[in-house]
């Protein structure tokens, strides 16, 4: 598995839905299916800037469009919306379980750098937690976030700028 870019694509939009936290799916959602209905190239498995089942509907981002999509979805946040974890030790790979209200694991708090702050991974669709651990490890270049989504939210960036007239 390589991390070349084969394919870039993505819409100016208007968002209709006001921003409610636990809801980003609603308000993203229309332009991703824009986005993804562009692709010439079925992605095998997508990552997303958010949560999969960690999430306190069991519904999150990643469960969202990897359903409506119907391909492999994974969640990798930033920060937790919901359970409780003990902080894995702080190495490159290390990992602890995110437990729900239940005892049911939710997903994993892993450590992608050595010494950094960890990132909350949950499975989204067609996604097994091992296979997203193992596929967010390989898919690290250096950065706490995976390569897939810092490069996404870069060109989000700069589709941005070019639309307000500032590249």
């Amino acid at each position: 598995m390589t991390l070349a870019v084969v394919e870039r694509k993505g819409v100016k939009s208007t968002v209709d839905f006001p921003y409610i936290p636990g809801l980003s799916s609603f308000r993203e959602a229309p332009a991703l299916l824009q986005v993804f209905a562009q692709l010439d190239i079925t992605p095998d498995v997508v990552v997303f800037d958010g949560q999969g089942l960690a999430h306190p509907r069991g519904l999150g981002i990643a469960s969202h469009m990897g359903l409506l999509l119907d391909i492999p979805a994974i969640g990798c946040a930033k920060s937790r919306l919901i359970g409780r974890y003990e902080e894995p030790p702080p190495t490159r790979g290390a990992y602890t379980p995110l437990y729900g209200r239940n005892g049911q694991v939710l997903g994993a708090v892993l450590q992608t750098k050595d010494r950094t702050k960890p990132v909350f991974v949950s499975v989204g669709h067609k996604m097994e937690l091992s296979q997203a651990l193992a596929m967010l490890l390989h898919c690290h270049r250096g950065y706490r976030i995976p390569e897939p989504t810092r490069l996404a939210d870069q060109y989000a960036g700069a589709m941005r700028r070019a639309h307000a007239g500032g590249v």
